[in-house]
């Protein structure tokens, strides 16, 4: 922690060790709120709008009323990022229900909490980019479309944390769900997609986070003219696939050279996912909201 790295918290900007809310706060007592992830690459916010497109459309299915306008929360993510003069970060806006009282009842929640932090970020996965990761399919399952929508990005991650922890007992680097029907969902914090024969396939976004990377790496697919099919996955197309690798905000594009034990390909991240790691690192070179202009 810092104390150089201001926090925005409902339109002040407080350093890291002062940045605090109320023990009331049903974000903090029950996971009632909404967040992202962003990222800023050399002074530009890589698709900032669609990201908060996306947190209000979350608040609106948990009935959360964000308190500040589109724009103005855009402009304050800007403003935030200049104040701690960062120009490569990771950015969490998050919005809560606010300060409440022990009830469930929303109601009581007079005024959401706006919180924006930004942080250094380099590579969430370090080498293992040129490794490939490990991953393991765990027992716990993807909530449910029809109790907590994968769709919705809450503050209740329970679900996910799970999975992180059976994925830490069995030595993977990361988790991969399956839904209660037994179709491959996501990862832990990731989109998942698999190439066989040359095609690119990835699960509809039903049971799984509709994920801005996801939608980016889909747009570098068909540009680059290779064949792709959103379709369900089950394991033994995990099991079988040429490549894997998952896509992210944190993780961005990711080889899985091991899935349960099994190699997968030749043990080494594939030809086409390496063509696809290096579109995305131009894009991002090449696109984004300037912070600093």
């Amino acid at each position: 922690m810092s104390d150089d790295l201001l926090v925005y918290i409902n339109g002040e900007f407080v350093p890291e060790r002062e940045a605090k809310v109320s023990v009331f706060d049903h974000g903090f007592l029950y996971g009632d709120g909404v967040f992202e992830g962003i990222r800023a690459y050399n002074g530009r916010v890589f698709r900032l709008k669609e990201h908060v497109d996306r947190l209000y459309d979350c608040a609106k299915v948990i009935d959360l009323q964000v308190p500040i306008s589109r724009e103005e929360f855009m402009e304050a993510i800007l403003e935030t990022l200049r104040r701690n003069r960062l120009r490569d970060a990771y950015i969490r806006p998050i919005v809560s229900r606010g300060v409440g009282d022990l009830g469930l009842d929303p109601r009581k929640c007079r005024k959401p909490t706006v919180i924006i932090i930004t942080k250094p970020w380099g590579k969430l996965y370090g080498d293992l980019y040129e490794k490939g990761l490990r991953a393991v399919t765990v027992t716990v399952r993807r909530n449910a479309i029809d109790s907590l929508p994968p769709n919705v990005k809450s503050l209740n991650y329970l679900n996910n944390i799970f999975a992180k922890i059976e994925a830490n007992a069995k030595g993977g680097d990361e988790a991969i769900f399956l839904d209660h029907n037994g179709y491959v969902s996501e990862g832990s914090g990731d989109n998942v997609f698999v190439v066989k024969n040359g095609t690119v396939c990835t699960p509809p976004t039903l049971n799984n986070l509709r994920g801005i990377t996801r939608a980016a790496t889909i747009e570098l697919i068909q540009q680059l003219g290779i064949e792709f099919r959103e379709t369900n996955i089950g394991l033994f197309d995990l099991y079988s696939a040429d490549e894997i690798f998952v896509t992210g905000t944190a993780a961005e594009i990711a080889p899985i050279t091991v899935i349960d034990g099994r190699t997968v390909g030749d043990g080494k991240p594939g030809k086409l996912t390496k063509k696809l790691m290096e579109e995305f690192r131009k894009l991002t070179e090449s696109e984004g909201t300037p912070v600093y202009e």
